[in-house]
């Protein structure tokens, strides 16, 4: 059966219908949706829903996908030097001048730029990012043999990235956001394209059903490894590299340009704003991508009793996934 093609507009009166949450902890001034069991802001939905009745994928096409502050901008920047090794290198890569946030399209946030970067060349293989959760992708996706890499990370981390995160984009002192609140509503799923945990057990399940097209990488093994990790991005994405560039180490240049030493330090990253094209509304200023980018920063957030109850939802809902996340 055909799906019926919504106008902007249909889309943005049918989420006004949504079930709406204000968080407390930013004083009110983030309203989300609740669509189909995820939490996001309106923009966002519009994109989602958007792309769920225009996108069509193509077998070429490759997917960064994560949960928000699970290392994506990262991911993003390892992939866009692997395919476009051939045309730059650490002297003019586009990473000089843009946050990997514009060289990589965000299918919620730019999906008109994606469509339209079709219409014109139907052959653009450049990979495109989504936080959307596996059961709420395209169809198109879901059914097709496209390439699909899905980064994760300690979901400790992950909630301490969260909160200054919002705290930076939406101008909150942090002595007026009790992280205690903002845990509490993390453990509940009441966060941007969450609960967390439908999010990894949706990928996690998806690797196991078809693991040749469904790559997992965890953030801290990157960190640990990341020569391996790269080395086997490149060649699960269709780029794999040759003995002669890992003799003339094309793969460290590559993690030494997309480091968080070298990205945090570029002039575009310390002052520039990053705003995506569907998500007009939603500004944020390219230095809260690069706060820390550390392991175990959680360490200096929780208290004995929230890392024993953020274990213990982890033991009951993710147990059965196989993915490390203590």
């Amino acid at each position: 059966m055909e799906t019926k093609v919504m106008s902007a507009r249909d889309i943005e009166e049918m989420i006004k219908t949504f079930p709406q949450y204000t968080h407390s902890w930013v004083k009110g001034r983030e309203i989300m949706y609740n669509y189909q069991g995820i939490w996001c802001h309106p923009k966002f939905l519009e994109g989602i829903i958007s792309a769920q009745h225009t996108f069509k994928a193509q077998p070429s096409d490759v997917f960064l996908c994560s949960h928000p502050k699970s290392g994506t901008t990262w991911l993003k920047a390892i992939a866009f030097a692997i395919v476009t090794r051939q045309k730059f290198d650490e002297s003019n890569t586009p990473l000089l001048t843009n946050i990997p946030h514009n060289c990589i399209p965000s299918l919620e946030k730019n999906i008109e730029q994606i469509l339209e970067n079709r219409h014109i060349d139907n052959s653009c293989i450049t990979p495109i990012a989504t936080h959307i959760p596996y059961n709420l992708l395209p169809e198109s996706i879901r059914a097709s043999n496209c390439k699909i890499v899905y980064i994760y990370r300690d979901i400790k981390d992950v909630i301490v990235s969260y909160y200054h995160f919002m705290l930076g984009r939406l101008n909150v002192p942090i002595e007026d956001a009790p992280f205690e609140e903002a845990f509490d509503e993390f453990c509940q799923g009441i966060n941007v394209f969450g609960p967390i945990w439908d999010h990894l057990s949706g990928f996690a399940k998806a690797s196991l059903e078809r693991p040749e097209i469904t790559l997992l990488l965890k953030y801290e093994d990157m960190i640990k490894d990341p020569t391996s990790n790269v080395k086997r991005l490149a060649e699960f994405i269709g780029y794999p590299f040759t003995t002669q560039e890992e003799k003339e180490g094309v793969i460290e240049r590559i993690i030494k340009m997309c480091s968080f030493e070298n990205l945090s330090k570029l002039e575009v990253n310390r002052s520039g704003i990053q705003n995506g094209e569907r998500a007009r509304a939603i500004v944020s200023e390219n230095r809260l991508y690069f706060r820390k980018g550390k392991v175990g920063d959680w360490e200096n957030h929780f208290t004995d009793e929230m890392k024993e109850k953020i274990d213990k939802l982890i033991n009951e809902k993710l147990s059965h996934t196989g993915l490390a996340l203590k």
